[in-house]
Order: structure tokens, then sequence, then C-alpha cells
């Protein structure tokens, strides 16, 4: 059977769809193709001198590994000449990179995560590469863009995705058309689709949550995940799974494959109040794309993609997946008020 290529799928968006613009294409592309560098790197692994970390810490006050910094820098070279970008930021730089003079500058700013599941890169275990894009605002023509131009809440996105580097690597892609995936031939070097109606069942009996934080959760959490654990003779009258892969590409893949939420709420401790992932290079591109799957994704009461970003590195509570568990976890929230 002949498959399609992303360019042949993007193409067919623009031309007859008209969901995604000429120059959305080509961005998506560009990141399709450092992607497949960075997938190539985390292949190699020890043979490529790649494992470990380095002495020096992001932004987030994390220990930077070495992938992860070459992740950021093969992203930022791809992106920076093709003329469709304004601005990029990313999680492991402080602010934003503007496009240098010498290249042509676009309409569009792009966000990432450079490589997801940092933590993981040593065991050989699945991490990825989150990407969202947004249009620039049009005020910002004819001036460079600074940091307040990124700050647009998730329903703005124009497209997201994500890479997962496991047993394949894969990419997952919206355009706001729906969910599809692209699996990488490695002896072509091509991205072709595989899975072009992505839709996450409604019910499920499978939650994603580190279980070592439940001292600190708030009563909302503690109520959900205590039903789940009580099984059948509990009040939900079903036995739950437990799966926490500390990678929330590999996390949110699995449910977008067979069902499931994924939750990593903020929680009672000073460090963890506002939440721990991300909302503009992690939870938003994610809700996005769990949305357009069918799911729900909220940081407790409220819907993610509505939440007006302050900062460019700002926290949020995450829980998204199946729509039925997500709104169950929603209305615990809401039934605790406003501070749960």
């Amino acid at each position: 059977m002949k498959r399609i290529t992303l360019t042949q799928y993007l193409v067919e968006q623009q031309r007859k769809k008209q969901a995604v613009s000429a120059e959305v294409r080509l961005l998506i592309e560009t990141v399709a193709r450092a992607c497949k560098a960075i997938s190539h790197a985390v292949g190699k692994g020890a043979l490529g001198g790649v494992l470990g970390s380095l002495e020096t810490e992001n932004v987030q006050g994390e220990v930077q590994k070495k992938l992860d910094v070459l992740s950021n820098e093969i992203l930022l070279e791809a992106n920076e000449w093709g003329g469709h970008l304004a601005a990029m930021a990313s999680e492991e730089m402080e602010t934003i990179h503007l496009i240098p003079n010498r290249y042509p500058k676009g309409e569009y700013l792009l966000l990432f995560d450079p490589l997801d599941g940092s933590s993981n890169i040593d065991v050989n275990v699945s991490i990825g590469t989150i990407f969202s894009v947004l249009q620039a605002p049009h005020h910002a023509s004819g001036r460079d863009v600074d940091e307040h131009d990124f700050l647009q809440p998730g329903n703005r996105q124009v497209a997201a995705g994500y890479a997962i580097y496991g047993p394949q690597s894969m990419l997952i892609l919206t355009v706001g058309a729906g969910v599809v995936a692209f699996t990488l031939d490695r002896e072509m070097g091509s991205w072709l689709l595989t899975d072009e109606n992505i839709a996450i069942p409604e019910d499920t009996a499978e939650f994603a949550i580190n279980m070592s934080n439940m001292r600190h959760w708030h009563a909302p959490v503690k109520r959900y995940i205590d039903e789940c654990l009580a099984g059948t003779t509990g009040p939900r009258g079903k036995d739950f799974n437990m799966r926490w892969i500390a990678s929330m590409v590999a996390d949110v893949h699995r449910l977008l494959t067979r069902g499931g939420v994924f939750i990593y709420p903020r929680d009672q401790r000073p460090a963890s109040k506002n939440g721990k992932l991300r909302l503009m290079y992690e939870a938003n591109p994610m809700s996005f794309i769990v949305e357009q799957a069918g799911g729900r994704a909220i940081d407790g009461a409220h819907r993610i993609l509505d939440i007006q970003p302050g900062a460019l590195h700002q926290r949020v509570g995450v829980a998204l997946g199946s729509r039925n568990e997500v709104e169950r976890l929603q209305k615990y929230h809401q039934d605790a008020g406003a501070d749960s």
C-alpha cells in the first residue's frame, strides 16, 4: 500500500480543506526535519556520546542533559532561516529567540520543549519533542516581537504536535482538523501517515499519576484517585490500572492510543502550588491535541486552552484524556471550590 507522506498530507490540508497556510505547512515540515535529526541522535545513545548531564542548569533550575542542549540547538538552527517565523521560545531558554536580521522574518511564533522526559534519557525509555505554533499579533508588524506577543491562550494555536522517540519514532500532529500520526521510515527518511483518525475513547479504566506525591494532593485529586483504587468494591464499581512513565509525551501517547487520563496536578507544596508542567510548552500543545482527538484538558476546575498566560514559563496543573473521566475530576474541583 502506498503511504501518504507528511508533505502530501499538509498540501492536501492547504489546498482542499484550507486548514493550514503555505507558511505553516513549510514551518511544520521544518520542525519535522528537526525532529528526525533529534530521533537520529537519540537512537545513537552512548555511541554518539550524547548521554549524561552537563554542569549547567536551564531557566527552570533543572540540570541539563546533553541531549536537552543538542535538541534545542537542532530546533533553533533548523527554524531560523526558513522565513516563516518572527521568533521562537524554548523551555530551555530564559527568554525568546528572535530570528537573526540576516534571515527573512515571517508572521508565526514557535514554542517548543526540545526534549520532554529528560530523566528517562539515560535509561532508554521513550522521550519526545513538543511544539506549538502561534500567529504573531498584527501590531507586531514592523517591529521586533517581544515576550508579551507569545502570551496567547492555547485556543489561539495554529498547530501543535509532538514527536515520540521510542521503538518507532512517530510524529503526532493537529492543525485544527483532527489528529493524525506519522511514523518515521528510517530507510526512506520520510514521515509516513499511519493513522489519520485518532480518537480518544470517552471512557477508560486507566490513569497515570505520580503516586509518590499523594500526601501533597488537594482533596479533589485524592478523592478521584481513591475512588479509582477502590475498584469494583468502591463507588466506581470497576477496577482501574495505573501507569506512570514520567515522560509526558509517552504518557499522552498511550492515552491517545487506548484511552486513559494523565494527571499532574498542582499540590500543597510551595514549589508546586501552581503546578509543575509548563503552560506554553507542554500543557497548551498537548491540550490542543487531546481536544482535537475528542478528549478534555483542564487545570483542575477550568479548561486549559482558555487560560490567559501571564508569563513565558508559567506552570499549571494538568489533567487530560478521556472525556468522561476528566469531566468527573473537573466536577470534583468545582464542588470543592476554586482554591482546591
